[in-house]
């Protein structure tokens, strides 16, 4: 239990030990061997997890946790096949596992096969508890929507909303009156989106406007059958930056002179595989000896990190003025390049169709695909992919040799 406590707090190697000294009094509790998979898990090592796990079913053979942690661990190393398996396993032997189902639909999105995706996420209802329960019926694409009104509201995170408020306009051409409901920090910035009559902050919610249907922003892609080859991809689709907020980022930023580069090196860190797409953000440091003016676009920032950035001389940190998602794309609109892990500015600034590198792990979301260096929802968007689990060495040597080649183009504005 004080293993449990320590991953908890994020401290993985203490739990690991304790874990360790865990099985030594108990080799054969197969709960220990799943717990010692699940923290080597957190630490992003994959492959050790793997044989605890097998452990953990040679004591157990059914133990279901033990089969998911399995599953997801195979899916990490992209032994997609076992994993599918066990998922499948665990289905049939259980029609009422969510989770599984949820697992299967995550895969065929990260494979492409978006038809049985976008379709299988819609299990996630029977477990979704942060979406309100309307009477009035959901829309998947199937009823005309002309003269009526829609709600379309966040359902997931803010990263997932910038994706996919790019069908908001669609519906509205549709014939339907747009209310948008969506997360306080990005209503400055989605308020003048185009389509949406009416949009509203999640906090300023307490009765909802009259409407006769309602549809999740994260199931718009399911009610526009979306495949790979009919990926609504307008290079920019949010509403420019304005002006203000632009000229006064301009004068803040000063001389421009040099290459200006947004970095972002970490997301939420309650996200479940944060541990995999968040960077440290000391591995930067190998590019703040090139002739560019590094400016962070972090807004959070991890204890360790926040002592590396007060160390790091080559990165500006303007983040305090950057108040809301509007602020931020009005400071994105006077930089020329961004590059960010997988996180919610990686979407903002691909939407606003800035040129964005974005650094994935060897397995990332399924929203970047497999094996590819661009992504089909954002055109200005390259993608740079570990060859290997954890392997960040690998693609920040990409990284900067690309960078170099940007600073040999720059003009000075």
């Amino acid at each position: 239990m004080r293993a449990a406590c320590l991953s908890s707090l994020k401290r993985p190697e203490e739990a690991l030990e304790l874990c360790h000294k865990s099985h030594a009094l108990e080799p054969g509790d197969a709960g220990i061997c799943n717990n010692l998979g699940i923290v080597l898990r957190s630490l992003g090592r994959d492959d050790e997890a793997l044989p605890w796990f097998d452990q953990a079913l040679a004591l157990r053979p059914n133990f279901r946790d033990a089969l998911h942690n399995k599953a997801a661990a195979l899916a990490k190393l992209r032994r997609f096949r076992e994993a599918f398996a066990i998922y499948e396993r665990l289905r049939i032997d259980d029609p009422n596992d969510t989770p599984a189902y949820l697992a299967i639909a995550q895969l065929h999105l990260l494979m492409g096969n978006f038809e049985a995706g976008w379709a299988g996420r819609e299990a996630r209802w029977k477990i979704v508890r942060n979406y309100p329960r309307f009477q009035q019926p959901m829309w998947l694409g199937q009823e005309s929507l002309e003269d009526k009104t829609i709600l379309i509201a966040a359902d997931e995170g803010l990263g997932d909303t910038i994706q996919f408020v790019r069908y908001v306009p669609m519906v509205a051409a549709r014939g339907a009156r747009v209310i948008l409901v969506i997360q306080d920090p990005l209503h400055p910035l989605l308020s003048k989106l185009s389509g949406v009559s009416q949009c509203l902050p999640m906090s300023a919610v307490s009765n909802f406007p009259p409407f006769d249907l309602h549809c999740p922003i994260m199931s718009l892609p399911l009610a526009f059958g979306t495949r790979l080859d009919t990926i609504p991809s307008s290079t920019s689709y949010l509403p420019p930056p304005e002006d203000g907020r632009v000229r006064a980022w301009r004068k803040r930023l000063g001389a421009h002179d040099r290459l200006r580069v947004g970095l972002c090196w970490a997301g939420n860190p309650r996200q479940p595989d944060d541990h995999n797409r968040s960077i440290p953000l000391h591995i930067f440091s190998c590019l703040l000896d090139i002739d560019a003016t590094f400016i962070s676009l972090q807004k959070e920032t991890k204890p360790k990190d926040r002592a590396a950035l007060q160390e790091m001389a080559g990165i500006i940190d303007m983040t305090a003025g950057l108040s809301d998602f509007a602020e931020t794309a009005a400071l994105l609109d006077c930089l020329d390049l961004v590059i960010s892990v997988e996180t919610s500015v990686a979407h903002l600034a691909g939407a606003l169709g800035r040129p964005t590198w974005t650094l994935l792990c060897y397995t990332p979301d399924h929203r970047w695909l497999l094996d590819r260096d661009d992504s089909p929802w954002y055109p200005a968007m390259r993608l740079f992919r570990q060859t290997s689990p954890g392997d960040w060495r690998g693609v920040f040597e990409r990284v900067r040799s690309a960078l170099e080649e940007e600073i040999a183009e720059f003009r000075p504005r």
